[in-house]
């Protein structure tokens, strides 16, 4: 963790928040996006292809281009960037279907969930010890899944997918010797071929939507910035956020996302109103916990 000042505290807190409230309101974009006619996989090629020239301002200015074309010669480092593209591909279209489909209830409970994975996953792979409260936090979402399962008569699916796509990320990630917006950078160059190629057949075959409409070419354009911007805000604030902010932080985008389900009238019975308790009861012992560490290390390095 980069040590701070008072101001730049506040700078980092400022994108910490602004990349959640991003992610939170992401929904309503593809949303109208899907009622221009666009379908999800012409979404997610879109959104790939624009997302490339964000990616590549950011890492400009962050002056990397040197570690992203190095890059190409660690065929290793390469490799693991190639799996992380095809776990953030997967995450990104069910999204997509999701969110245009009626079932942003579904994406907000994965995001919820996502930190408890990433939890899990930590100790599973990583050999990270959970104490106590973390395995009460990860109780408790267990116990939300399962009314969640019995409330929608099946698994959560596409929570699920969302939160173990997204959390596999994390573990890929952690694994590729490159910086954030390097990073972000090579896996759009990686997905950008096949997502120009679909783009090119579909418009070809009088399929596409590109050029259907100026304000359908502008939601089209901006879904690129859409993407890249908040990944990298993301990333920065947290080289400079203690651990317990990002912990609080996190649950932002999830609780908009929530409301924005049932503001829509989604359905959102009893049941799955006790399981999003439970859901949030997880959510916040997590962050209690994230909170507490934070005090100790500190404390320590005091």
């Amino acid at each position: 963790m980069v040590k701070t000042s008072a101001p730049a505290h506040s700078t980092a807190l400022a994108a910490g928040i602004a990349c959640y409230l991003i992610w939170g309101f992401v929904p309503l974009a593809f949303q109208v996006i899907g009622k221009l006619g666009v379908g999800s996989w012409e979404m997610l090629a879109h959104r790939i292809v624009w997302s490339a020239p964000t990616a590549l301002i950011f890492v400009l200015l962050a002056r990397q281009w040197r570690q992203a074309v190095g890059v190409f010669r660690r065929p290793k480092v390469l490799g693991w960037l190639a799996v992380s593209a095809a776990l953030i591909t997967a995450n990104w279209v069910i999204f997509i279907w999701a969110v245009t489909s009626g079932r942003v209830l579904e994406t907000s409970l994965g995001y919820y969930i996502n930190p408890l994975v990433n939890m899990a996953c930590g100790a599973l792979l990583f050999r990270e010890r959970i104490d106590r409260i973390g395995q009460a936090a990860i109780g408790l979402a267990v116990v939300g899944v399962l009314l969640q399962t019995a409330a929608l008569g099946h698994l959560p699916l596409v929570s699920l997918a969302l939160a173990f796509s997204f959390g596999g990320y994390g573990v890929v990630r952690k694994q590729v010797a490159a910086d954030a917006q390097t990073g972000l950078f090579i896996e759009c160059l990686i997905l950008s071929l096949p997502s120009l190629a679909l783009i090119l057949w579909l418009e070809s075959a009088g399929a596409g939507h590109f050029t259907a409409s100026p304000e359908t070419t502008a939601w089209l354009l901006a879904s690129g910035p859409i993407t890249a911007a908040p990944l990298v805000l993301f990333a920065w604030a947290a080289r400079r956020l203690p651990l317990s902010a990002i912990g609080f932080l996190q649950f932002i985008a999830p609780t908009i996302s929530f409301f924005i389900g049932v503001s829509q009238g989604e359905a959102f019975t009893p049941l799955r109103a006790v399981s999003f308790v439970f859901i949030w009861g997880g959510a916040a012992v997590f962050a209690y916990g994230a909170w507490r560490r934070s005090r100790r290390l500190a404390q320590v390095a005091a």
